[in-house]
């Protein structure tokens, strides 16, 4: 007899399993030989005396348990005025949604660097790019954003530097980078940067995809000396020829290939590297650990080497760069058409002279008396500028002339002392565009300055000539026809006028800080 089996019966069954129960055991006890106990016991002594203890009180406390169990599954469930706290034992007690979601980006920090030496430290996702990177530095500098931000890798042990392209992974080429290496991250503008999109006239000898070929200088393998070179660029490589000009295939010996190499620009070929020339360019692969790895090549002129650079880059990155072009902020950071800085922009098509003075407004449709309402207005605006400079009382007219001289001094534009190859080099930096421009003192002139000037890839100075009239100084580049009270005037015409210069004034070059 089992427990199992009588939690499974009824009460008549239990009862009548104990009755079976207690023949049983007396048949068994019988068997056993006990027949002689059991005819020797004294008459009336009760049979239930030789039997063992049953389990009755076991069964009576399951009966019970069993009917409060039923009991209490009868009885009308209260409803829970919090459902939502109610979970199940296995779960966790807070859902998952009330904790912040681990992000799967891991962040990094970065170190950029500007033209003077200041430097900021960015916090940046793994994932950012090098337009990213220029959208965060563009919004948290309040800078206007039109498309000419870079961001600019620089290698000072080797003096090379290339753009980073907009959509490059700005930690992937830091990890490049060698452990004792001293390189940097420089943001900084180049209107360059798609100027083939914008006149591609200047690089197109066709209406034909360009053939890009021509001599360049470059080191004979396994010597010093520099050689001219026949080199002709295909889709596949860079190639140059064993005989002349050839352009024949069994002429052709392959250079080097862009898929796992990057286009650096040289800054001083000839004192780095004992080149012949200062227009160098270089092909480096991206695990490269020294300078032996390096191809160099170098151009007799800057525009030559603009061409050759170009025409890699789209041979390397193909339809993605022009994507970069049209569409410079694909939104991985966020940004968007709605948030981004609005562009600005000088056209001489939607400016037009207003004369406000009388009770009606009206366009002054005559040149002249828009050109002498806005020297009047120049010089009312300065004339109150300096009254409020002026805090230990009234100017007098040196004041007045020494304020309208230096108040150029905080315009981005001027570059105060710095010398002709050093104006060269910053225009180089930011884009050899026609319209890029600074002015600058004068280094054999104190009393002069300078408008550096890019046009047809080249750069050309002007000098900028005081002249005194009745006691007022004035700032001509045409040897008086036209005179300005100041540089900021002059600066402000030129952009809207070309006058005798080759271009309008349309991009100044600028240093920032960060």
């Amino acid at each position: 007899m089992t427990t199992s089996l009588q939690d499974g019966q009824s009460a008549p069954g239990r009862a009548a399993a104990r009755g079976l129960g207690l023949a049983q055991v007396c048949g068994a006890a019988q068997g056993r030989g006990d027949a002689s106990a059991l005819a020797a016991r004294p008459p009336g002594l009760p049979c239930r005396t030789l039997l063992p203890p049953l389990e009755g009180a076991h069964f009576c406390d399951a009966d019970r348990r069993k009917k409060k169990d039923l009991n209490d599954l009868e009885m009308p469930s209260i409803p829970n005025p919090f459902p939502e706290l109610c979970c199940s034992p296995f779960t966790s007690v807070f859902s998952a949604s009330l904790f912040p979601k681990a992000n799967s980006r891991k962040k990094q920090v970065i170190k950029v660097y500007n033209e003077d030496g200041t430097s900021r430290a960015l916090e940046v996702p793994s994932d950012i790019t090098a337009r990213d990177v220029c959208q965060l530095l563009i919004l948290k500098n309040h800078y206007i954003d039109d498309n000419s931000w870079t961001l600019i890798e620089h290698l000072p042990h080797i003096g090379l530097e290339r753009t980073i392209e907009d959509h490059e992974l700005v930690i992937t080429v830091q990890s490049n980078w060698g452990m004792e290496e001293e390189n940097k991250l420089y943001f900084r503008k180049n209107y360059a940067k798609y100027e083939f999109f914008k006149n591609p006239v200047n690089f197109l000898s066709s209406s034909t995809y360009p053939e890009i070929h021509g001599y360049l200088h470059a080191k004979e393998q396994g010597k010093k000396s520099w050689k001219k070179i026949y080199f002709l660029l295909r889709r596949s490589g860079l190639y140059y020829s064993t005989k002349g000009t050839s352009k024949e295939p069994r002429h052709l010996q392959f250079f080097s290939e862009f898929g796992n190499s990057d286009i650096y620009v040289a800054l001083a070929g000839k004192k780095t590297h004992g080149a012949p020339a200062n227009y160098g360019f270089c092909l480096k692969p991206n695990k490269a650990g020294g300078s032996r790895d390096l191809k160099l090549l170098y151009a007799d002129e800057e525009q030559s080497r603009t061409c050759w650079v170009t025409a890699i880059r789209l041979l390397k990155y193909g339809m993605q760069l022009y994507q970069n072009y049209m569409h410079p902020c694909p939104g991985r950071s966020g940004c968007s058409s709605q948030n981004m800085s609005p562009m600005r922009s000088i056209s001489e098509n939607s400016l037009v002279a207003m004369d406000f003075s009388g009770h009606k407004s009206r366009v002054i449709e005559n040149p002249t008396e828009a050109l002498s309402v806005a020297v009047e207005e120049g010089l009312a605006w300065r004339k109150k500028g300096c009254l409020r400079l002026n805090t230990h009382g009234s100017p007098t007219a040196s004041q007045s002339s020494s304020t309208n001289l230096a108040i150029h001094r905080a315009q981005p534009w001027f570059h105060h002392r710095i010398s002709r190859d050093e104006a060269q080099r910053l225009i180089i930096q930011q884009g050899l565009v026609d319209g890029v421009f600074l002015v600058r003192d004068s280094q054999s002139n104190p009393k002069t300055f300078v408008l550096s000037l890019s046009h047809g890839q080249k750069i050309k100075h002007f000098q900028i000539i005081p002249l005194e009239d009745d006691g007022e100084m004035f700032h001509t580049l045409d040897d008086g026809h036209t005179r300005f009270t100041d540089l900021i005037q002059l600066v402000e015409f030129y952009q809207l006028n070309k006058g005798v210069l080759p271009c309008k004034l349309k991009h100044y070059c600028s240093r920032i800080a960060l």
